[in-house]
């Protein structure tokens, strides 16, 4: 069809409520965590974002509230005519950036609300900073996200479809997107998506609800994978998810547009989250290495600009420097687009093939880049390694000696401290350089299998006898399945009882089977039931579902 470990240290409680004029709840301060107050320097997201280089000229005679001016108009994009939002950046062949946004009219009636008629623009820059100049209006559509085809091709997502083409200058072809939810509820339908490809080609959706849907190819029908959302369990109004993949594993951060708070999770395979502690990002980090700060009322629409590792570089955002529905057609509010660099993480790797009891010494090497020499450009004394869960709060393995291996260094770690146990799939490296700035980088862990399959089924269906029932299986996973076992229970006065099983052939990646259940032990299945279908494949995986 088309349609338009995180604990109790997460639970917020509201404490301040503002309203607008309008009687509209725009923001609402959220208490942190007491815990976050012992994270140190790198533990968070937050810690990340750089202060930026003076781009172009300070200007002073230019729209906005008095907390953003002066400021330096040339970053990312901005004009008097038209108010821009969303947009991110890949780097094209012509060595140039394209940046694909959406705008709308200043003067527009509704002001900031005409966000709903907006236009896709294509615009263009020498580097990732700014300024950028529109060079084609693309056509209708909001919150646009582009991202290319592992056959070569580029999509512009946009709410409700997506513009495709051959070349980033077009021309551009409209299109919908099929969606299938397997029998499962669309969390919030289904808007603001983000993507991230898979290493096989295969693409990774999240909806805004934080729904994880999966597609073959990017182009051909997202199928739903989660039953429920993948965010943080706290309170938050989660919207603007973004996600990217790199050479270590997947990465996502989501916006609490009301508390103006974002959570960072991180994944091995873009199913399974882990939420790390701190804010991803937050009002006032936009400040200039010269000592100016624009204080933006709003920071939404993150989108990552990514290296050849996949390395996040620059964060750009949509900003506005009032309440949304302050900004009001002609007067001196609107929005635009900037962009913050990152502090980017170390290329590391864990040469140990297993950390036991046994291990004495925990080896990591940092690779050399241009600009960065490990053997002078780290402080030595400030290194931890392990699992992120202790490295963030300042624990971990404590460095014992170093080791030079060609232009690269060999770390040489204590076995103590690291934390590693079955639920980590990356160690993290976390310090400072000899500067005294942040310096950090993950690394995989040996001993975990990043692809594994996906097994997952669809609601079961009753055929024509009263105990005989059916239910696809399908492979979602980047590697084919073995032969596995599968069991349909239903739950009879809170306790979960066998109805019958089935065995499921090998399944190749994104290959399905219908299996056949006949009931036994003279159970049945009636509407409004809870069934869970629990398959047996490496690690144990259920699904609940209520009969309908």
């Amino acid at each position: 069809m088309r349609l338009g470990s995180f604990d109790k240290v997460l639970v917020f409680s509201f404490l301040i409520f503002v309203w607008s004029c309008e009687g509209m709840a725009q923001v609402v301060h959220r208490e942190r965590p007491e815990k976050w107050n012992e994270l140190v320097l790198g533990g968070r997201f937050l810690d990340r974002f750089d202060k930026i280089s003076p781009i172009g000229e300070l200007v002073d005679s230019v729209w906005g509230a008095a907390n953003v001016i002066p400021r330096y108009m040339e970053n990312g994009i901005e004009d008097k005519e038209w108010s821009y939002w969303g947009g991110n950046i890949v780097y094209g062949k012509d060595q140039k950036y394209h940046l694909f946004i959406c705008r709308w009219p200043e003067s527009s009636s509704k002001g900031h609300m005409e966000w709903p008629n907006s236009t896709v623009v294509h615009a263009v820059c020498d580097n990732s900073e700014g300024p950028f100049e529109v060079v084609e209006e693309i056509g209708k559509g909001h919150n646009p996200e582009i991202f290319q085809l592992q056959d070569g091709r580029f999509i512009i997502y946009v709410i409700d479809g997506y513009y495709i083409s051959e070349n980033l200058g077009g021309p551009w072809e409209y299109g919908q997107f099929e969606f299938d939810p397997r029998d499962r509820p669309i969390i919030e339908g289904l808007s603001n998506l983000s993507f991230a490809r898979r290493e096989d080609g295969s693409y990774l959706m999240v909806c805004r609800g934080g729904g994880i849907w999966l597609s073959k190819d990017g182009l051909s029908s997202y199928q739903q994978l989660t039953n429920e959302r993948v965010y943080p369990p706290v309170d938050g109004r989660f919207e603007d998810p973004v996600i990217w993949k790199d050479h270590i594993q997947y990465h996502m951060i989501v916006n609490d547009w009301l508390g103006r708070i974002a959570f960072y999770l991180r994944s091995k395979d873009g199913v399974h989250w882990k939420t790390d502690p701190g804010e991803a990002y937050q009002p006032g980090i936009t400040v200039y290495k010269d000592g100016v700060e624009e204080d933006w009322f709003k920071y939404e629409r993150l989108k990552i600009f990514q290296d050849g590792l996949g390395r996040a570089v620059q964060a750009n955002f949509a900003v506005i420097d009032t309440l949304k529905h302050e900004d009001k057609p002609g007067d001196n509010h609107s929005s635009k687009n900037i962009g913050i660099p990152l502090t980017v993480g170390r290329q590391i790797e864990l040469l140990n093939k297993k950390i036991t009891e046994n291990t004495r010494e925990i080896l990591v090497i940092v690779k050399a880049e241009p600009g960065f020499d490990p053997k002078t450009d780290m402080d030595f004394s400030s290194l931890r390694f392990g699992a992120s869960e202790v490295i963030n709060f300042g624990g971990g393995s404590v460095l014992l000696d170093t080791k030079e291996r060609g232009e690269d260094l060999i770390l040489i770690f204590e076995a103590e401290g690291h934390a590693f146990n079955e639920d980590n799939f990356a160690g993290k490296l976390l310090g400072k350089d000899a500067q005294g700035k942040l310096l950090f980088g993950y690394s995989r862990l040996p001993w975990v299998n990043y692809l594994e399959p996906m097994l997952s089924t669809t609601r079961p269906r009753q055929i024509d006898q009263e105990n005989k029932w059916e239910i696809e299986v399908m492979n979602f996973g980047q590697v084919s399945s073995e032969k596995t076992s599968l069991k349909l229970e239903v739950k009879i006065k809170d306790e979960w009882q066998l109805f019958g099983d089935a065995q499921v052939r090998t399944l190749n990646p994104f290959e399905k089977e219908t299996v056949i259940i006949m009931g036994n032990n003279g159970k049945s299945i009636k509407l409004g039931d809870t069934c869970r279908v629990v398959i047996n494949n490496n690690t144990k995986s259920q699904e609940l579902f209520v009969m309908e």
